[in-house]
């Protein structure tokens, strides 16, 4: 049956998520979200205003689902759609711009470059000196005397 011909009492049964995904395999063709988002409201007979106040709802919950994937053009499709090598390919290439950002220096390049101490002595964040320290007395709780 096509997505046009099911009664709105049908389509108010399922998510947006779930009448994207018959738009999509009924169209068989990818779409951006706005025109996915435009077309599940005038299946639904909801007023234009909800375009503008829930069309990032819309957005994300189509990023969070497994079943749709966003291509390079912007548009949407189904990820039955696209074979895994496209898939993968898509991945490898995210996952390549993430190492270049993340790179671990050699430890050549470690002992190469010199550390400069922004701080004097006295205004480091840790001071690892004694000398705050003497005054301090450590006690029992034999030696504690409580005052009541």
């Amino acid at each position: 049956m096509s997505i046009s011909k099911m009664k709105i009492e049908e389509l108010e049964l399922l998510s947006n998520k779930d009448i994207t995904k018959l738009i999509l395999e009924e169209s068989k063709k990818p779409m951006n979200t706005a025109t996915l988002f435009k077309k599940i409201i005038k299946l639904l007979k909801l007023p234009d205003s909800i375009f503008e106040t829930k069309i990032g709802d819309y957005y994300t919950s189509l990023s969070t689902d497994k079943r749709f994937i966003l291509l390079d053009d912007g548009t949407w499709d189904l990820k039955s759609n696209h074979t895994s090598d496209k898939l993968k390919n898509q991945v490898d290439i995210s996952d390549d711009d993430e190492e270049d950002e993340d790179e671990i220096p050699d430890e050549d390049e470690i002992q190469d470059e010199e550390v400069e101490d922004d701080y004097s002595d006295e205004d480091t964040p840790f001071n690892d000196s004694t000398e705050d320290l003497k005054d301090l007395v450590v006690l029992d709780e034999d030696e504690l005397e409580i005052e009541e």
